[in-house]
């Protein structure tokens, strides 16, 4: 399953890599997604189970119950969406703002407008 997840993960980042190099703005906001959705996947794959004992446990502390989750790698993919979402939402903005200013969505054409 691991596996799986893993290979997932590299095509989103493909696929978000191959979006940034379009020319199109909306594509560009696309493949800003697919990246923050990529490395939230893999940070949440890369998350390892928890070991039996702590390794610095306190003595006499019990190990967790079997099955149990490690919340580190939980509050960082949810710290990580967040933070994905407010990126986006900026970005969405400045490529609205560009768009309205410019009358143009492809950046080759803004990039020769400039000179």
């Amino acid at each position: 399953m691991i596996v799986w997840l893993a290979l997932i993960a590299g095509l989103l980042f493909a696929a978000g890599l191959h979006q940034l190099q379009q020319r199109s703005l909306p594509r560009i906001l696309i493949g800003l997604l697919l990246l923050s959705n990529a490395a939230n996947l893999a940070l949440f794959t890369a998350s390892a189970p928890l070991r039996e004992v702590p390794p610095l446990a306190a003595v006499g502390e019990s190990a967790p119950p079997a099955g149990a989750a490690d919340p580190l790698p939980q509050a960082l993919v949810l710290t990580a969406i967040v933070i994905g979402f407010a990126v986006l939402a900026f970005t969405g903005a400045l490529l609205l703002r560009t768009r309205d200013v410019l009358a143009e969505e492809d950046t080759d054409l803004i990039r020769e407008t400039d000179a």
